[in-house]
């Protein structure tokens, strides 16, 4: 019988100051490029069970449709996935930080989403990675669908996982209509891989 994993006190702080630092670097870029104060929450991270991921997810709903972009990442036994979830009603604010003329169209809503996509997760990984003295490489991001209920974006998603270690961030644009989510989450195999980094660490 598999033996459960679980995290330490010690061991998810860890994780969570790791997280925070990756995180202010995504943030520091995004309010460059957009020249606006990006309000910085505490990461959330847990050890979860894929199924109470998707009901955590949706609670997030709050009757708004959104678009979502997905990329993995792989290296040093360790492999998972990062999706930003994006909020429709932030795509007129940021196409007006980034001087987008013109009429709104998909193909532009797209970009967009890609660009915040690549700063925010791309950042994010990369810092990460470097922390815990990881060599990740990215894949292709991967748009997950435009204007839908969370839920139905998740679908896609559906893997064969049973556990995963969740990294969540959710994104605020002071004095904008701008929210956006990153979750980075992490395949159940590449989790004794993740404690033997942490462990190091804390020694």
């Amino acid at each position: 019988m598999t033996k459960p994993f679980l995290l330490n006190e010690d061991q998810r702080d860890c994780l969570q100051e790791l997280s925070n630092i990756a995180m202010g670097q995504a943030a520091s870029l995004l309010a460059r490029l957009l020249n606006v104060f990006v309000e910085l929450p505490i990461p959330r991270v847990n050890i979860i069970e894929i199924t109470d991921l998707h009901m955590a997810l949706q609670a997030l709903d709050g009757g708004e449709r959104s678009s979502a972009v997905c990329q993995g990442f792989a290296g040093s036994g360790v492999t998972g996935e990062a999706m930003l979830i994006f909020n429709d009603s932030s795509f007129d604010d940021v196409a007006g930080l980034m001087d987008y003329q013109g009429q709104q169209s998909e193909d532009i809503e797209i970009e967009l989403l890609m660009d915040v996509a690549n700063i925010l997760i791309g950042a994010f990984i990369k810092k990460f990675s470097e922390q815990a003295d990881l060599n990740f490489s990215q894949g292709h991001p991967t748009v997950l669908g435009q204007h839908q209920p969370i839920r139905d974006l998740l679908r896609p998603t559906a893997h064969s996982w049973h556990k995963t270690l969740s990294i969540e961030i959710s994104y605020n644009i002071e004095n904008h209509n701008i929210h956006c989510d990153l979750l980075v989450l992490f395949t159940e195999e590449s989790l004794p891989v993740l404690q033997k980094k942490i462990e190091y660490l804390l020694d």
